[in-house]
């Protein structure tokens, strides 16, 4: 059964006040960044990883002709294969196996795939002994828990947790040094090895050409489990098969550098059929392989989802997540972890254990950035929310944002309403205080008033001449058009300045995102045509947004919002090929320099907006244009999510001010050699919000601006 929306938000909380769990993820979320940019020096990473996609996707579309070559050479060596519909039969398999041959004691090597049927509870409810041999998943069946991470799985718990749980297990009081623990552990386990009757295993590859299959481990245990005992199951999912051991050697190469940071795992062990057994009244060892479907096939057939399955269980989608990093795996999954983990859990576990957990995506595309396989997890999960929506409909918040972003008209006179019935709550560009049925838990930082006059009200007062070269329209969005329009005028001031033309079509409307990210897939593609429109007679070269978020959104979804219309097919390609966010204009087409600006020696850290570096992959543009006007200083972890997210920050407020604050720290620490900023420059509207209120909430000790303003203020006069 789910657990409601207000227990996961309990133990969201619960998880964020244990402060080992936070430093041990925080210390190896920082160190692993670090390790996998020097283990991937010398590599081409993304040229590898799109080889792997393309080979994975290639080998999915003929899984059925690969599956029948596996069985074919595998039978041959004496392999029995078995093809499991559901976790249950697949249980049921594996539990016969081991009634057949008079099993009493089972040992297993690490595996996902028996982690997602819980094989230990079939296995221990039919009376077997089952003993978990690799060291993080002994401890945690020791402690009755599931793995917190794909590939680390206790390391959430600190060793005077494990000390405590072995002495538990063994009834004598154990050191908490690290190396002790690790003797123990060998101690305990070795008998267990000696006088197992079965080993099971899972399997990273299974290889069609040879009938073999390939296990990647850092531990022996891997090797015992497989060859000490008189039985072998080995379990792993149908997606695991390839055509052969070059794709297998492929996927090697990445797989570990993503994974640990590692060049190769210590092991990697290749099977190919039964070996010798002398205990066996054949003389050889009885070895099993259970293909689990368990839904795959029905996920290989989806379009939007399939490429799911290109996963090879890295687990660097945990690594590299902001919420991971602060709660750890038991909140960001429910059998497996991290990003992959939320869409999983829909597709193998039932949307019921899947509706709270995929809310919590803060949509900063690390994931994305991140995988070795190339999967666009933000995508998935996305339209794994539409998908929900459609099911189970949608919350009256939504659908009544929904109808009134979708009427342009009506939006914008309802903003332009609030800046009137904001007065008694605002002082200053700041809302003083709201009503807790507005504000909710938002008390972490200061809200921005609506502004007095909006930029379309103002444009027209600019005098900005549409004749010029390039000619550029402007897309707005929504928080720069009601809540920051002075962003939008220092960017009108710089293209003057270059003799660029400037046009603003009035019919523009929100982006669409917050839409997109609540499921209203509907309303989405509404807006998304509007906005083409739009812009399809205005005749400019580019289009420019100030919002990261906007650009990143409207590049990677407008085309299938837009396609179940014909008629949009060459408006929309014609947008999208205009389309350039603010930095890249400035710095490529504009091709501002210094002597542009009066450079007044100001300290400006910069935080990269996630829809900007990773969305868009513009990196370089912002810091450049930052030292044609001031000094950049360098900060820690720049490229790290802010914590709004959008609706994200409503929805889960108590995560959304734990990433802020780190982001902040980071920022008023400084650069290494301790030059402290004085301002804070960054590119998204959204990520103005959440710094410019933290920064506000907690004393203004550096000032945030959107880049235009900063270049806009420091702009010669001509």
């Amino acid at each position: 059964m789910a657990e409601s929306m207000k227990n996961y938000h309990d133990s969201l909380k619960e998880a964020l006040e244990d402060s080992f769990l936070r430093k041990t993820l925080d210390t190896f979320a920082v160190q692993y960044k670090v390790n996998r940019a020097n283990i991937f020096a010398d590599m081409n990473a993304t040229e590898l990883i799109n080889e792997i996609a393309d080979h994975k996707d290639k080998a999915m579309l003929k899984l059925d002709e690969l599956y029948q070559q596996f069985v074919e050479q595998a039978s041959k060596k004496g392999l029995h294969i078995h093809r499991a519909s559901t976790a249950q039969e697949a249980n049921d398999i594996i539990c016969n196996i081991a009634k057949e041959n008079n099993v009493k004691k089972i040992i297993k090597s690490k595996s996902m795939t028996a982690e997602e049927t819980h094989v230990n509870h079939a296995l221990e409810a039919n009376g077997f002994e089952v003993v978990e041999t690799d060291l993080g998943e002994w401890i945690i069946q020791l402690r009755h828990e599931g793995p917190t991470h794909m590939v680390m799985p206790a390391i959430h718990l600190s060793r005077y947790q494990v000390a405590d749980t072995f002495s538990e297990a063994t009834k004598q009081d154990q050191d908490s040094d690290i190396g002790k623990l690790v003797k123990v552990a060998r101690y305990e386990l070795r008998a267990h090895f000696a006088d197992a009757d079965m080993g099971i295993s899972g399997a990273n590859f299974a290889i069609a050409d040879s009938g073999t299959i390939g296990i990647c481990t850092n531990e022996g245990n891997g090797r015992l489990t497989t060859t000490l005992p008189r039985v072998h199951v080995a379990i792993c999912g149908i997606d695991k098969i390839v055509p052969n051991i070059e794709d297998a050697l492929r996927i090697i190469q990445v797989l570990p550098r993503n994974a640990t940071a590692q060049a190769i795992t210590t092991y990697v062990s290749w099977i190919s059929g039964s070996s010798n057994c002398e205990i066996n009244s054949d003389k050889r060892k009885i070895f099993h392989l259970v293909f689990l479907d368990n839904g795959r096939t029905s996920l290989l057939k989806d379009p939007k989802c399939g490429q799911a399955l290109r996963c090879v269980r890295c687990g660097a989608c945990a690594n590299v997540c902001p919420v991971y990093r602060l709660v750890g795996g038991h909140k960001m999954g429910y059998v497996y972890i991290g990003a992959i983990g939320l869409i999983l859990t829909y597709f193998f576990h039932g949307h019921d254990r899947a509706k709270n957990l995929i809310q919590n995506c803060i949509n900063c595309h690390a994931c994305k950035d991140i995988c070795a396989a190339g999967i666009d997890l933000p995508g998935i999960i996305q339209e794994i929310r539409a998908r929900l929506v459609e099911e189970e409909g949608s919350p009256i918040s939504s659908t009544l944002l929904a109808k009134v972003m979708t009427n342009r008209k009506l939006f914008h006179t309802l903003l332009k309403f609030g800046k009137f019935a904001q007065k008694p709550m605002t002082s200053g560009k700041f809302v003083r205080h709201l009503p807790t049925i507005f504000a909710g838990d938002q008390s972490f930082r200061s809200l921005p008033a609506i502004a007095s006059e909006s930029f379309r009200d103002r444009f027209a007062k600019l005098n900005a001449s549409a004749q010029g070269t390039p000619k550029v329209g402007i897309f707005a969005g929504c928080a720069q058009d009601f809540v920051y329009p002075e962003q939008l005028e220092s960017a009108v001031k710089i293209l003057q300045a270059k003799g660029a033309g400037v046009a603003f079509p009035y019919e523009q409307s929100c982006c669409g995102l917050p839409l997109q990210m609540m499921g209203e897939r509907e309303a989405a593609k509404k807006t998304a045509k509007a906005n083409v429109d739009a812009f399809s007679n205005s005749n400019v070269d580019y289009i420019v947004t100030l919002c990261a978020s906007c650009a990143s959104h409207m590049k990677d979804h407008y085309t299938e919002l837009t396609g179940d219309d014909p008629s949009y097919k060459d408006k929309t390609a014609k947008y999208l090929s205009k389309l350039i966010d603010f930095s890249s204009l400035a710095k490529n087409v504009l091709k501002v320099t210094e002597d542009d600006f009066i450079n007044r020696g100001a300290k400006v850290a910069y935080h990269s907006p996630c829809h900007l570096c990773r969305g868009l992959g513009v990196t370089k543009e912002p810091r450049e244009l930052i030292g044609l006007a001031g000094e950049y200083v360098p900060t820690a972890e720049e490229d790290v999510c802010c914590g709004f997210g959008g609706t994200y920050t409503m929805k889960f407020p108590e995560i959304s001010s734990t990433v802020l604050a780190l982001k902040l720290k980071n920022v008023e620490e400084g650069s290494k050699d301790g030059i402290k900023p004085e301002l804070l420059v960054t590119d998204c509207p959204g990520c103005i919000m959440q710094l410019r209120g933290g920064e506000h909430k907690h004393g203004d000790k550096v000032k945030v601006q959107h880049i235009s303003e900063f270049l806009g203020h420091n702009l010669k006069s001509k």
